[in-house]
């Protein structure tokens, strides 16, 4: 059976790093027998400026139709000062929570040929393979009641709400411990219990989910903590599960442990394993049209797109190992430069995986 799959590029480096990652699914249907349809709509700031919205609801309808979307970026300061409903930011979270996208995994490996690109030492990270599985439709940046208003000697306030169900934190915690029995049985619950209430919800949710896998070592760990052994000692996770703020945060302190945050992908899947796919930086618009940026992580996210939402293992594993062999060749894009490797083009490097998909 085809899967549709939606490519929304969006802003920025985005139609850039899409385009790349187009490649490689087309190169994988041509030659490989990947069974896909694909089509592109807008988002973000192209949306805004092409329909007034964000998110228009024909890019909407076509997402739910679809099995798997790819996304790009969204924003840019020509934007800023809209109304926050009408911002793209505001387009790529009414699209999470629209598709119920609740479940955000974001591995952060280290290729061992970029070993050199993190400001860590070789033997802190040397090695690096863990997950951080974020919940995505929760949280504070949900939560209501959320305003900004004046008090009665006139100074500004602003309220967010941090609010999680009990039902929420149960499902992204089995999300959590199913991962982590895949990988290596471990699995560190990320939270702020010592002063906030949600929090203590959400590590008595964890416990009880807890008790339903045994095999499965569970620990927990204050976010400040949690921040400051990722880069103390980041080998000593393996699968990490949080709420959405904390999520936020700590995956892009891991994203620097791989040497550039422009190797990072990410999956946001609903209930059943459908999914968007996403590289964790965003819209880069200081470099954006100039050929220069990495899509090594929209590349990667195409491999989990096919392991989790089309159920092909064997495609996976053939782009994250071209990904590799790219980066024996010598290759590197600017962010993972060094002095004695062959600096690449977005295209350059996109085509460098498509040749080692044969």
């Amino acid at each position: 059976m085809t899967a549709r799959i939606l490519v929304l590029p969006g802003d920025g480096v985005g139609p850039e790093i899409c385009r790349e990652a187009t490649r490689v699914l087309e190169a994988l249907q041509r030659d490989h027998g990947l069974d896909v349809e694909l089509e592109e709509d807008l988002v973000g700031g192209a949306a805004y400026e092409a329909t007034g919205e964000p998110l228009p609801a024909e890019t909407l309808e076509k997402a739910r139709g679809a099995d798997a979307v790819l996304f790009g970026a969204v924003g840019g300061a020509q934007w800023d000062e809209l109304p926050r409903e009408l911002r793209p930011e505001s387009g790529l979270l009414q699209l999470r929570s629209e598709l119920g996208l609740f479940a955000n995994l974001r591995p952060a490996m280290l290729y061992p040929q970029l070993a050199h690109a993190s400001t860590l030492r070789h033997e802190v990270v040397a090695g690096l393979d863990l997950m951080i599985v974020r919940e995505l439709t929760g949280g504070i940046y949900f939560g209501q009641p959320r305003s900004t208003r004046t008090d009665t000697h006139g100074r500004r306030q602003a309220v967010n709400t941090m609010l999680y169900t009990e039902g929420e934190i149960e499902r992204i915690a089995r999300v959590g411990f199913d991962i982590a029995r895949r990988r290596n049985k471990r699995l560190c619950s990320v939270d702020k219990a010592n002063v906030l209430e949600v929090s203590q919800l959400w590590r008595d949710v964890v416990n009880e989910v807890g008790q339903e896998y045994p095999d499965v070592e569970l620990s927990h760990m204050y976010v400040d903590n949690a921040a400051m052994q990722l880069v103390r000692a980041p080998k000593q996770f393996d699968t990490i599960v949080t709420g959405n703020l904390f999520g936020d945060i700590l995956s892009d302190i891991a994203a620097m442990l791989t040497g550039s945050i422009g190797m990072l992908p990410s999956a946001a899947l609903d209930e059943a394993g459908r999914g968007m796919y996403e590289p964790v930086h965003g819209s880069a618009p200081d470099i954006a049209g100039q050929g220069v940026v990495n899509p090594l992580a929209t590349i990667l996210s195409v491999a989990m797109m096919l392991r989790h939402s089309l159920h092909r293992q064997d495609l996976a594993e053939r782009v994250e190992h071209a990904v590799g062999d790219a980066l024996d060749r010598g290759l590197r894009t600017r962010d993972i430069m060094d002095d004695e490797k062959q600096v690449a083009s977005t295209g350059e490097m996109g085509g460098a995986v498509i040749d080692m998909l044969q």
